[in-house]
């Protein structure tokens, strides 16, 4: 930990040439409030338009005449700015994305014309059903809670935002104690820390004396379950897509190993119940798949289906019976093991890039404080039963159901019955 309460946390991996490094800020659209909405995104975007000693065009050159890149994205919990590049360019992307952070110009011009992007961004969201329903589809679990709304804000939020509004969210949520800096690759602990130490004292950011900020996990309490939800975009279109589930777990719950294994069987790849019952069997679908999302006070398991709209009803009816199916029976034996063994596989496959094994450090330090060695968290894996995936099956799949869709529908009625 640095003065004021900023964190380093490093990982040195052997026999590889390329380094990463990430700023994490502890900072997402659940943060704002009313007028803000959006502002964290819109941040996001601005930070990239230039600092008192480099202008937007110099710190994208800077970044690819070295063959690196560089990138940001925001969530509803976190902010992240990261660059990949060759190990011997690593002081070169602390600089600068430590630059971006703590001197960020904010213009008025650029909120302007960056206003204009994100409204574009809006509109290729707003082009992409799968994109809309998988949106909507926290709307119609969570509600309108702070990890309901959509990220990018909406038009009249982005539209009307002020300089002084975005400018002031910025200086009040951008302070060290939000910020964990993390590395990983061919690269050595006490340089990345005397180097981020040099670009904040810069800055005049070691100065504080805050202490880092708690782990999201441990400063919410879970939001109160809502009432199942229906979210609808009617749009007449060859294809309907369909988001249906429950709410799910929370981070750092200790079933959250359960709950992979369980998304896996369900809907983790192509041997999946899903993908074989849906698509394989039936032909009613190209794509199906379940995923989860897990936040500090809430969560969801849900499942995607892109199909024809006049089998909709048939699609949501297998999907529901195969979750019906896994909270009565356990798990066979050797359909559990190979699902271990897809999980084992795919952790462990994506530490290859050192990209990844950045952004697992750094998000496991702002969600909970700690880092699990990869053979933890194997060894978690092949420890679920088969029992202790029915019990949290029968848990989540008791609730009741909500669904978000994208499609030729006449009324949310009418969605409304298919997964009553």
């Amino acid at each position: 930990m640095l003065p004021g309460g900023a964190r380093v946390i490093t990982e040195q991996v052997e026999g590889v040439r390329s380094a990463a490094f990430g700023a994490w800020v502890q900072v997402g659209s659940r943060d704002e409030t009313g007028h803000q909405l959006g502002a964290s995104h819109f941040l996001e975007h601005l930070l990239f338009k230039g600092t008192p000693s480099r202008s937007a065009l110099e710190i994208s050159s800077a970044v690819e005449s070295v063959g690196g890149q560089m990138n940001a994205f925001t969530a509803k919990e976190v902010t992240c700015y990261h660059a990949h590049m060759l190990d011997a360019d690593l002081p070169l992307a602390i600089d600068i994305i430590t630059d971006m952070i703590t001197s960020a110009l904010i213009r008025t011009e650029d909120v302007d014309s960056e206003r204009g992007v994100v409204l574009e961004e809006m509109a290729m969201r707003d082009d992409d059903p799968a994109d809309l329903a998988l949106e909507g589809f926290s709307t119609a679990v969570l509600g309108d809670s702070v990890v309901g709304r959509p990220i990018i804000g909406t038009r009249e939020s982005i539209t009307t935002m002020s300089r002084r509004t975005v400018h002031g969210y910025f200086r009040r949520k951008y302070q060290p104690e939000f910020l964990v800096f993390a590395a990983a690759g061919n690269v050595d602990h006490a340089a990345v820390v005397r180097r981020v130490r040099k670009a904040l004292a810069a800055a005049g950011w070691l100065d504080g004396s805050a202490t880092p900020a708690p782990p999201r996990r441990i400063t919410a309490k879970r939001l109160a379950p809502t009432d199942a939800g229906v979210e609808l975009v009617t749009r007449d279109s060859e294809q309907a897509h369909l988001t249906i589930g429950v709410p799910g777990l929370v981070v750092g719950d200790e079933r959250r190993f359960t709950m992979r294994v369980l998304g896996a069987v369900l809907g983790g790849g192509m041997s999946s119940r899903l993908f074989q019952e849906v698509r394989e069997k039936r032909g009613l679908a190209y794509s199906v798949y379940s995923f989860q999302e897990t936040y500090a006070d809430a969560g969801m398991f849900g499942i995607y289906a892109g199909c024809p709209p006049q089998r909709f009803e048939d699609v949501i009816a297998v999907c529901r019976d195969e979750l019906k199916n896994i909270a009565s029976e356990p798990v066979p034996a050797d359909e559990l093991a190979s699902t271990k063994g897809q999980l084992r596989g795919g952790s462990v496959l994506g530490l290859e890039s050192t990209n990844s094994r950045m952004s697992r450090i750094g998000r496991a330090e702002v969600f909970d404080g700690t880092v699990l060695p990869t053979d933890q968290i194997l060894a978690a894996i092949d420890a679920v039963t088969a029992e202790q995936v029915q019990e949290l099956a029968s848990e989540l799949f008791a609730q009741p159901m909500s669904i978000s869709a994208v499609g030729p529908f006449s009324s949310k009625k009418q969605l409304r019955r298919a997964v009553a």
